[in-house]
């Protein structure tokens, strides 16, 4: 077993992120075809640990990859890192946000660069035509829409708290009588934007469906005619405003409250640069303008963790075929590592 694949699963280290990237069964399915998997110990997570041992995977102090984890093994996770150590050494594969010019992506690759540790980002785990492989974007736009759909009705109450589909569902279907609500869904065939367009059938709300050939003539007018907008693209270069600061003061708007799944606040990538920073758990909700009419920003950028189950069950499905072939010189995995070879090159002494 000496040229086994071997894999860490570490804690999440971020306030309620309750997903896990490899569900137990699929975590089960590796360990049966010969993978080492050792899983660390969280009490946050959706999966308890103890379905990772009947899996057969070894059972570790939480965090313990830092001093404890072999040189060889690939540290397995889905958010940022924590603080320390300052200097990364393993080969991590995580959603490490750090290509985009997001803020704390310099800083993270210099950890990387600083201690010969390679980030596999699952960001650019994609197929040869750019299509993401493993994504979380039908959890993250289901959940998006539904959260907008649920603070136009008032429904929605803070902190939020993670809850399973079906309850969700029910939530959604109390639709008040005679509402008719109209939504736009923008990056409507990708994942996020079906999940997107899957919750807003269940609320019974009218859904325009835009994709880019409703966006590179963009009628705004159109745009602001509806009740909730919803962002789900997804884009590797900038892209025209879909909304301007301009349009927030118009006085035919009728849009009141943005869903943006995206999040691409602080990046060039920023479609929606109306707001400057994402909103959480504690506060899912700024206001952005009190007139004409109320305008509200939903921008929470781990949508999926309020379905932990589910999205996590989803995203696995995905991904453990995949890391079957990690030391097969996959071309899916070099896609990776050219993606970070070539942002550390691009690091200044800045």
């Amino acid at each position: 077993m000496r040229d086994a694949l071997c894999l860490w699963m570490r804690h999440e280290t971020r306030p309620n992120e309750q997903r896990a990237a490899l569900a137990p069964e699929d975590a089960r399915r590796l360990v049966e075809r010969g993978v080492l998997l050792t899983v660390e110990e969280s009490a946050q997570r959706v999966f308890p640990v103890h379905q990772y041992a009947a899996a057969g995977c070894e059972i570790v102090p939480r965090g313990s990859w830092v001093s404890h984890c072999p040189a060889e093994t690939y540290v397995l996770g889905l958010k940022e890192l924590p603080d320390e150590p300052a200097l990364l050494r393993h080969r991590h594969i995580f959603f490490g946000h750090a290509y985009k010019g997001q803020a704390g992506a310099r800083p993270l690759l210099r950890r990387f660069e600083a201690g010969g540790g390679v980030l596999l980002d699952l960001e650019s785990l994609v197929d040869v035509d750019g299509h993401r492989l493993a994504a979380f974007g039908h959890g993250a736009g289901y959940a998006g829409a539904a959260l907008a759909v649920l603070h136009r009705r008032g429904l929605l109450t803070s902190p939020l708290a993670s809850a399973s589909r079906s309850a969700l569902d029910a939530t959604l279907r109390l639709a008040p009588a005679g509402e008719s609500l109209t939504a736009v869904v923008i990056g409507a065939y990708g994942r996020g934007g079906r999940g997107a367009g899957d919750a807003l059938r269940t609320a019974g709300v009218e859904a325009s469906r835009w994709n880019s050939t409703e966006t590179r003539t963009l009628d705004r007018d159109a745009l602001l005619a509806h009740d909730i907008l919803v962002n789900a693209i997804g884009t590797d270069h900038p892209v025209a405003p879909f909304l301007t600061r301009a349009d927030l003061d118009d006085p035919r708007r009728r849009l009141s409250v943005i869903g943006d799944v995206t999040c691409d606040v602080g990046s060039d990538l920023n479609a929606l640069p109306v707001y400057d920073r994402p909103t959480d758990w504690e506060h899912p909700v700024e206001r952005l303008r009190r007139r004409p009419r109320p305008l509200d920003v939903i921008a929470i950028d781990n949508l999926p963790s309020l379905l932990p189950a589910e999205s996590s069950r989803a995203f696995s499905a995905d991904l453990w075929p995949l890391l079957l072939t990690l030391r097969e010189g996959s071309p899916v995995w070099e896609r990776c590592l050219h993606a970070f070879r070539r942002a550390v090159g691009s690091l200044d002494g800045g």
